[in-house]
């Protein structure tokens, strides 16, 4: 079974407060972009992978995975020359039921066994007896930009695996087990416009309607969404958080949502460029040049770097 995890951006981001259990409330609309996806695949047992020789060829090493060198803890990976972290490593879990299998051009410097798709079998295995796989992911999006793609990944491996077990589970369901992977993992699971609060779990239908966003109806929307990842720049979110300034808005999110895209400017605000700009001034540069280059709205999304902005079709 193969997919493709796509990522999001966050129209408007209010963090409101930060709770007694360490995490902030916040109000924003998650929406999907479908431009920017990774490739999952998970497989049964022994079951035949499509993707598993390709990803070995293309990234340094044709050989199978057995002969790789083995690292500690069941890990191993591909080094290269171009690259200071190996890109692609695997890991076997100790029970032997977890294969994981993570190629990056740019480098996979994490253990592939507490990737969050790992993290996704893992918290189904405490309910449920699952088979043996191999997940085997390609990750093109970006790391560190505020696009979602670790969290798109596990709420993809989640509804993977309901459906090759036959779980069963609902939306609902699906939703509640991936907000323990991340506040932003249930979103994926629904992967349509939600609204986002508490810290981003508690979701409700939002209907967006005028923006391509790649939902492929782009001859029937009047502004067209486009993404700019600035290169060498990975934000921390446990950093960008740590300098918040929480805060009420003035107007509430859905309000200002109501209103014509060409009114958002000023007022439909990422509350994290305010501290994210200082310490990387070169990303409110980047802002300005989407509005110079004729955008109607341009924002950071999440805690970034990546910023998108809005143009007139």
């Amino acid at each position: 079974m193969i997919t493709n995890p796509n990522v999001k951006i966050n129209l408007g981001l209010n963090v409101l407060r930060k709770r007694e259990d360490g995490f902030h409330d916040l109000e924003t609309l998650f929406v999907p972009y479908f431009g920017i996806c990774d490739t999952l695949e998970i497989v049964a047992g022994d079951d035949y992978s499509r993707t598993s020789a390709a990803l070995f060829s293309r990234y340094g090493s044709s050989v199978p995975a057995s002969q790789g060198s083995v690292k500690p803890e069941g890990v191993f990976g591909v080094e290269t020359e171009e690259s200071a972290a190996p890109k692609l490593v695997q890991g076997i879990s100790e029970d032997g039921k977890l294969m994981v299998t993570i190629a990056r051009e740019e480098g996979v410097d994490w253990d592939p066994l507490k990737d969050l798709t790992a993290r996704a079998y893992d918290i189904l295995a405490e309910d449920f007896d699952l088979p043996p796989v191999k997940i085997f992911l390609e990750k093109t999006s970006p790391v560190g930009a505020g696009l979602g793609g670790g969290s798109a990944d596990a709420a993809f491996a989640l509804k993977m695996l309901n459906e090759l077990c036959s779980l069963g589970l609902s939306e609902r369901q699906l939703a509640d087990y991936a907000s323990c992977l991340g506040s932003d993992c249930a979103f994926f699971i629904y992967n349509r416009p939600m609204l986002g609060e508490g810290r981003g779990e508690i979701l409700s239908e939002y209907d967006l309607r005028g923006i391509d966003y790649g939902q492929g109806t782009g001859s029937e929307t009047a502004f067209e969404l486009q993404i700019l990842v600035p290169a060498g720049i990975a934000v921390s979110t446990k950093d960008a958080y740590g300098s918040i300034r929480p805060h009420l808005p003035e107007e509430p999110l859905k309000e200002i949502l109501a209103r014509p895209v060409e009114q958002w400017d000023g007022v439909l605000v990422n509350d994290f460029e305010e501290t994210v700009f200082v310490k990387y001034p070169e990303l409110a540069a980047i802002k300005r040049s989407l509005y110079d280059s004729g955008a109607v709205y341009a924002s950071m999304s999440g805690s970034g770097s990546a910023l998108f902005a809005l143009y007139r079709r």
